[in-house]
């Protein structure tokens, strides 16, 4: 979230000139814009009478997200001086991969196929048919795809959002 800049002493507020108003929004909170684009774009919220082109100040809430939201602050200062900031990578190509596989495995599952359907369509037939289904590692890999699509359909995604962090 970005307001207008406070008056304080000793600082020369100045405004980001790349913050484009023409990939604005207006809603109720106040004026959404989507800066950069793809994995790389972050989406600010400006707050209040400040708009793009003034000094702006940013408002962090300091929860348990404030980690994340620090990062994407700098990830944002970092792209309005210079070429757009690296895409997260929060998401290996690997788990990329996985969430794919698990939301492909509810989605046959919520259509009425069997475990070992799933697993032929996302495996292979013959590779499913190598081992006896019952004590199957397939067998096995699919039916974790289907509870953990699950879990992030029942709200799970949000852990997307976030960083791991040490208890």
């Amino acid at each position: 979230m970005l307001t207008a800049t406070p008056t304080l002493s000793g600082i020369v507020p100045t405004s980001p000139a790349d913050l484009d108003p023409v990939t604005a929004r207006l809603g109720d909170e106040g004026l959404h814009i989507v800066h950069g684009a793809g994995s790389a774009a972050i989406h600010v919220l400006v707050v209040g009478d400040a708009r793009p082109g003034q000094p702006l100040a940013a408002l962090l809430p300091l929860d348990a997200d404030a980690p994340d939201r620090l990062e994407a602050l700098a990830r944002l200062v970092h792209g309005l001086d210079r070429p757009p900031a690296p895409p997260d990578t929060r998401l290996t190509t690997q788990r990329r991969r996985r969430l794919k596989h698990m939301l492909q495995a509810v989605d046959g599952r919520t259509a009425g196929a069997t475990y070992r359907e799933i697993a032929e369509v996302m495996y292979g037939r013959g590779r499913v048919a190598s081992d006896p289904w019952k004590s199957s590692a397939l067998r096995d890999a699919t039916i974790r795809l289907v509870r953990d699509g699950n879990r992030m359909i029942d709200g799970g995604y949000r852990q997307l959002l976030r960083h791991r962090r040490r208890p």
